[in-house]
This record gives C-alpha cells, sequence and structure tokens, in this order.
C-alpha cells in the first residue's frame, strides 16, 4: 500500500505535499507504510482496533435508543508536526492560555477590560456562562483555569488558527494516552526512529499542577477527581486519570462539608478532602449556590472553596471565556493585558448581535458556518455549503430571535491526513486539541487529540458525529535527537 494515488485533491494535508510527495517530516513513515504489505497495514489496523476494545476505551452518545456505548474510532496513520512548527503552537498556546486567565479574574474583580470598553458589558452579562455568583472569588494561587483544551485547525492558506476555546472541563486526554500506548506497538521501529516527544508524563503533571494548587504547609495533599457518575460521556476518562494519577474517584454523595472543610467517606471514616479536579459543570456543583435540584454536587462547597478549605481545578466561572461570542475578542483581550499581538489567529468571526454583522450573515448562510455561543461537541451547528434551504431558514429565524447567541464564521477547507478507509488511503479533514496545565508554570503537552471526520467530505470531526482519533507525533529538534541517540548508546554500552 503506497502514496503514488494519494491526492490530496487542492486541500493541504499534513503528510503529503501533493501526490506520492511527502513532506518532509513524513518521509520516514510513509516510506515505511509504503514498504508494508497491504494485508500486513490492515492487520496492524485491525490489531489496534482490538487493543482499544480490550481497554474499554468508550464514549457515551446521548438521545440514541440503542447502541449508546461506542468504541472511539481510531487510524493508525498519525498525524505528525514538526518541531519548529510545534514551537509556535506551544508559545502561542502559552500566551492565550495567560490571558485569558488574567481576563477572567479581571472579569469577577474590576471589570477594568469593561471599563476601558475592549469588550462591551451586555456581551460579557448575557452571557450563560458568566457567574455573578463567583464575584470576588480569589481561586489559590491566582489560578482559573488549570487544565484546559483549545482546538486548533489549519485552514487552506497553511495557517494555524484557534478555532474554540475550551477553560471548563474539556475531554479527550485520555484518548491521547491511549492512542500513543497502542501506536508505539503498531510501530515501534519507526516510531523510535523519528525520534517523538513523549505524552506518557501526563499524568504525573496533572498530579503535580492539582497539588500545586493545595496550601504549601500540606506535605501530602489529598487529591480526589470528582465524577457525575457512570452513565457521563466521559466516565471512562474520569476513572482513568484517577487510577493513572493513583487517587480517588468520587462522585458528590461521597463527600461532605463539615465546618468549612470537605470531606470524603471511606471505609475507615472521614477524610478531608485538599484539592478536587472536577468533571462536572458549575451548574451542578453545589446546589446551595448553582442549580437547586442537582444531585451531582456537593452542598456547601463553594463556602469551604471560598474560605480557601479547598481547591477546584478548574475554579467554577470559567466558563465564561469558553462563549463564542468572547473568543471574537480574543485577540483585543491578548493585547489589553499582555501589550502582545497573538501568536495564534482567531478564525474570522460575525457576531450576529451586531446590526451589520447579521445582515451579512443571514444574507449568506449558504456560505458560512453557524455556531450557538454556549454549545459543545457540533451541537446546533449549521454548515452552510452542506445545509438545505428549509435548515438555512430554520437558522434564520432562530439568529432573528436570539442574535447574542450565535456567531458565524467563514466554511475553512480544513487540512487533511491521510487515513486508512478499507483497503486504501484516503484524505479526511482533523482538527487538533492540545492539553495545556496551569500550576506552577504553563505546560503544553507536545501533541493532542487530532480528531478526524471519517465520513467523507465532512468538517465535523467530534466523536458524537461520527469522527475518529488519530495520535500526534510532535517531533524533536535536531539538537534534542542527537542528544537522545548519545544517551541511547551509552545505555547500550553500559549493557
Amino acid at each position: 500500500m503506497n502514496f503514488d494515488t494519494y491526492d490530496p485533491e487542492g486541500f493541504y494535508d499534513e503528510l503529503i505535499l501533493k501526490s506520492g510527495c511527502p513532506r518532509d517530516c513524513a518521509k520516514l513513515l510513509t516510506q515505511r507504510l509504503s514498504d508494508m504489505d497491504d494485508a500486513d497495514l490492515i492487520k496492524r489496523q485491525k490489531a489496534a482496533e482490538a487493543v482499544l476494545l480490550q481497554m474499554g476505551i468508550t464514549f457515551t452518545v446521548y438521545g440514541e435508543a440503542q447502541g449508546t456505548e461506542r468504541i472511539f474510532p481510531f487510524d493508525i496513520v498519525p498525524r505528525i508536526v514538526p518541531a519548529d512548527e510545534w514551537d509556535r503552537i506551544d508559545k502561542g498556546l502559552r500566551q492565550r492560555i495567560y490571558a485569558l486567565n488574567q481576563f477572567v479574574d479581571d472579569l469577577y474583580h474590576d471589570q477594568k477590560i469593561i471599563k476601558d470598553k475592549v469588550i462591551p458589558e451586555h456581551v460579557i452579562h448575557s452571557g450563560k456562562a458568566f457567574r455573578p455568583e463567583c464575584a470576588d472569588l480569589n481561586p489559590q494561587r491566582g489560578i482559573w483555569c488549570h487544565i484546559t483544551g483549545l482546538d486548533l485547525v489549519r485552514g487552506g492558506d497553511g495557517e494555524i488558527y484557534v478555532l474554540e476555546d475550551n477553560l471548563r472541563v474539556p475531554s479527550g486526554v485520555s484518548y491521547v494516552l491511549e492512542n500513543r500506548a497502542v501506536l508505539k506497538r503498531t510501530f515501534p521501529e519507526v516510531f523510535q526512529a523519528m525520534h517523538v516527544r513523549p505524552v506518557e508524563d501526563y499524568p504525573n503533571r496533572l498530579l503535580e499542577t492539582l497539588q500545586f494548587l493545595a496550601p504549601s504547609s500540606l506535605s501530602h495533599p489529598n487529591v480526589v477527581v470528582l465524577t457525575p457518575g457512570m452513565y457521563n460521556s466521559a466516565y471512562y476518562e474520569h476513572s482513568f486519570l484517577a487510577q493513572q494519577m493513583g487517587v480517588e474517584l468520587v462522585e458528590g454523595r461521597d463527600l461532605v462539608v463539615d465546618d468549612g472543610f470537605v470531606y470524603m467517606r471511606t471505609t475507615k471514616g472521614m477524610e478531608r478532602v485538599d484539592v478536587i479536579y472536577r468533571r462536572v459543570d458549575d451548574d451542578f456543583i453545589d446546589p446551595k449556590v448553582f442549580r437547586k435540584d442537582s444531585l451531582l454536587g456537593v452542598p456547601g462547597i463553594m463556602d469551604a472553596y471560598r474560605q480557601g478549605h479547598v481547591a477546584l481545578a478548574n475554579a467554577p466561572g470559567t466558563g465564561v471565556a469558553d462563549d463564542k461570542v468572547v473568543y471574537a475578542y480574543v485577540p483585543q483581550i491578548i493585547k489589553y493585558y499582555l501589550g502582545e499581538d497573538p501568536i495564534l489567529p482567531n478564525v474570522p468571526t460575525y457576531l450576529c448581535w451586531d446590526d451589520k454583522d447579521r445582515d451579512y450573515v443571514l444574507g449568506h448562510l449558504h456560505e458560512l458556518v453557524v455556531k450557538p455561543a454556549n454549545e459543545s461537541g457540533g451541537k446546533g451547528m449549521l454548515v452552510g455549503p452542506h445545509s438545505t434551504k428549509a435548515e438555512q431558514e430554520e437558522f434564520a429565524q432562530l439568529i432573528k430571535e436570539t442574535p447574542r447567541n450565535y456567531i458565524a464564521q467563514p466554511t475553512l477547507s480544513l487540512s487533511r491526513v491521510p487515513t486508512l478507509i478499507g483497503e486504501q488511503f484516503e484524505g479526511r479533514h482533523v482538527d487538533l486539541r492540545p492539553y495545556i496545565l496551569y500550576g506552577k508554570d504553563i505546560h503544553v503537552i507536545p501533541g493532542g487529540l487530532t480528531r478526524v471526520a471519517l465520513e467523507k467530505g465532512s468538517l465535523v470531526v467530534n466523536s458524537s458525529r461520527g469522527g475518529g482519533s488519530k495520535d500526534t507525533w510532535v517531533l524533536q529538534h535536531a539538537d534534542q535527537m542527537q542528544t537522545q541517540n548519545q544517551s541511547y548508546q551509552q545505555q547500550q554500552q553500559q549493557q
């Protein structure tokens, strides 16, 4: 199976420049794949899928009468990111997260960015994710967004754009770790020869990030992962990360607040909890403060949090920066707080609350992608070029009724990666979700979750909409490779 007949079809391809001509970063991989017997490659793909099945890597699709529990599709052809390109992505992500953290802190305190008219007040206060209950909140170490996952796409111009910011409870990192484990076994020789940067230390770095939030007087802070329960779509990831970090996985009913502190019920009695990695949304975290009908959270936990007796990651209220209307202002946010231009640009965005933008959107629905401000997973979205006239009319009415709730963007020609479809390689559109940890410093995991739209021509990569995933190989610099080679040779000589 080779790439002689593989055609990028005019799209930017992450591995192939033109038919049969790989990019420099992909030459070794494509040569190895081309040298393989077709049956052998297909056998390896099936073996990888079998391993993932044995691992029980699933996600839940809501709203379906049957078959809601699914195995996350996986393709064995990885995405490759050259070292120099990753350097820019890494720098741009750290810049963006630092600025967004400043922004969230400002919104719940002095709101200088509103007073200086950088962002209109109504944009913030009309947002569903803005939490007045978090006013004057001071999270530990001044950090609001400890674990984030930003969605990146490459357009037809070859530029990397930030498509979305996910500062609440971004999921998917478990797939990054499992995909890597599987692909290292699938292509061990080429993996080592290409000097791919490791991602396996993520659980340790995550634990260090969480422990950093506890008071310095605690030598062994007690960390737990709070899950909504086994029926949540990301429950596999919750249990996986807890297991990898060596901490307890708990539900709201396992925790209780007493005298301003949080305790966990155990067979040996009550045990104090110092840090909670919450995978429960703001609405459900504390029925005394947010939704009174919530059975998923812990009554009184916000009081304990305000008193500094427990740390929550991510901090309540960070979802204000996930709002897709706020997203449009991130370049101004970076300029306001850091005095810098953004390293990674936004996708051009039309704000439907603005009369001029709204008129343009309503006249070009057949060309644009329209998104609701606070939905995720590709829900409630219109992809103009693939939509019907009836769907366009429906969205026009929705926009007119609640213009603040919608944005629109040009339909990007998302980059593609060769994907094993049946018995041949075909191009499929991808995005990339890198994960960023903000503790003592800001660390970007080298790689991330490459999501792939497995349906031919589709631009929707979400797992709930038929998407799958690939491993992401970030290559090391030449000097790093040399150091690694020398270290490996010394180990061999000592043996």
